[in-house]
Formats: structure tokens, C-alpha cells, sequence
């Protein structure tokens, strides 16, 4: 059992003050680890909370510098951060927010090649990329592995999450695979409301804080889908497919796959 200091009692007294989380809540959200696999528009409010509520230990997987187009939504990094390596400025900003938290940072891509490696010392995983390729690599890596992870994606003024839990719904299970390339517009073509980010993001941190202090339902099996043009979410049932070729009875798929990354994201991921 962690012996509290008086700092930390304070830091998250109101946690604390929550009859669903408590002392013993508390305890087990600072014995967590969580890798958040993005340091952009999603993985920036995901890290920043989590931080925040005292994650023991958070990983973060980027290869990507920042730019000043990324400001508009990726609020852990400042100005003064364009041309800095994403995770490092991340490490910075929750350095910052909490001492208590420890920070491993990866600048590489995921692929194939490394997924399993980077994922197997943590406890639950963040999706907070931006290209289908990599949301597919993150569910069949997780699906393999037994990890749960929390799917997050956004695009113009709409917005997606569900949570995979061993034995529940993936992403395979609603999507088989990518889209062919082109058929999809990323944000970077079609354009993103900044602050999606954030709604999404938060919601995304709040199941991962759900997950490990065991209060209320999480979203598994359940695809929650939002429209902030008209502020309707919609929560749409999901089924876990015993044909899925990654989660079923007979899975088909037994490797990571690189999918084609579109042309305008290859340099980004």
C-alpha cells in the first residue's frame, strides 16, 4: 500500500473525496501504467489529464516534431515547442502538471516491428493516432497481446471511442479493415474543430481512469459517436464477431500488418 505524503493527499484530495474512487482508487491509478501511442490532437488531453489524476507511469510513442499547424489542437504543446520532437515536449508539459509521474518516451513509428516490444510493460493503451494503418496495428497488436486499449478518432466536427476489453468487441469487429487509400480524408486534408480534440480526448482519459479504479461501465461493446455541430451523441451497440479475423473462434489474421499509409502521412507517422 502507498503511504500518501501530505502533498499527494492534497493533490488528489478529490479523488479522494469520491466514494467510487478513494484512498484505494487513488492507489491504484498511480500504480498504473498507460502508453498513449500519439502526441497530437488526442494523445495531448489524454496525457494531460492522466497526468494530471496521477498515472503512475505514461508512455508516449511519436515520431513526429512539432509544427505550427499542430497548436490549433494539440494544446501540451506551446509555441515555443515548434521543431522540438512531440514527445519530448509532452514530457516537459506533464513533468510540469506532476512530479509524481514517470515518462518513457518513444520517437519512432509503430509498426510491425516494434508494436509488441512497446506494449507489453504497460497496462492499458491509448489510441490517439490519426491514420487508419495504425489504428489497425494498435487493435490486432492489443487483440494478440490481451491488452485493453481505448479507440479514438476524430474528423471535421465529429468524433468516435470504444473501449476493447480481452473477450470483448475490436475494432476489426466493426471495421474488417482500412478503407482504400484516398477513400478517407485525414484531418490534415479535410480539416479538424480544435476543440474535438479535446472533448474526445477527455472522454478517452476518463475510461482509461474508469478502467483502472473499476467505477461504472465502460464502453465496451458500445461504439460512442458524437456530431459537435449539433451536440448529439449517440451510442451504438456492438457485437463481438465470432468470424472476426483477429478475436474470433478461428482467427485468420496471426501477424501485425503494415497497411499503405496515404502519401500526405507518411512523413507525419
Amino acid at each position: 500500500m502507498i503511504d500518501f505524503t501530505e502533498d499527494q493527499i492534497k493533490r488528489y484530495s478529490r479523488h479522494i473525496l469520491l466514494q467510487d474512487v478513494g484512498v484505494e482508487g487513488q492507489e491504484k491509478i498511480l500504480n498504473a501504467s498507460v502508453l498513449v501511442v500519439g502526441a497530437g490532437g488526442l494523445g495531448a488531453p489524454v496525457s494531460l489529464y492522466l497526468a494530471a489524476a496521477g498515472i503512475g507511469r505514461i508512455g508516449i510513442v511519436d515520431a513526429d516534431t512539432v509544427d505550427l499547424s499542430n497548436l490549433q489542437r494539440q494544446v501540451i504543446h506551446f509555441t515555443k515547442d515548434v521543431g522540438v520532437a512531440k514527445v519530448l515536449s509532452a514530457k516537459e508539459k506533464i513533468n510540469a502538471i506532476n512530479p509524481d509521474v514517470k515518462v518513457d518516451t518513444y520517437r519512432e513509428f509503430l509498426d510491425s516491428t516494434n508494436a509488441f516490444d512497446i506494449i507489453k510493460d504497460y497496462d492499458f493503451i491509448v489510441d490517439g493516432t490519426d491514420n487508419f494503418p495504425v489504428k489497425f496495428l494498435i487493435n490486432d497488436a492489443c487483440v494478440m497481446a490481451g491488452k485493453p486499449f481505448s479507440h479514438g478518432g476524430i474528423l471535421r466536427f465529429n468524433g468516435q471511442t470504444f473501449t476493447h476489453l480481452p473477450g470483448t468487441a475490436c475494432y476489426r469487429c466493426m471495421f474488417k479493415e482500412p478503407p482504400p487509400v484516398g477513400a478517407v480524408p485525414t484531418c490534415s486534408q479535410a480539416g479538424v474543430l480544435g476543440a474535438i480534440a479535446g472533448m474526445l480526448g477527455t472522454i478517452q482519459a476518463a475510461e482509461t481512469l474508469k478502467y483502472f479504479t473499476g467505477v461504472g461501465e465502460l464502453l465496451t461493446n458500445r461504439l460512442l459517436t458524437f456530431d459537435a455541430k449539433t451536440m448529439q451523441f449517440r451510442t451504438v451497440p456492438v457485437r463481438k464477431r465470432d468470424t472476426c479475423a483477429v478475436c474470433g473462434t478461428n482467427p485468420t489474421i496471426d501477424h501485425l500488418i503494415d497497411y499503405e499509409l496515404p502519401a500526405c502521412d507518411i512523413k507525419k507517422h
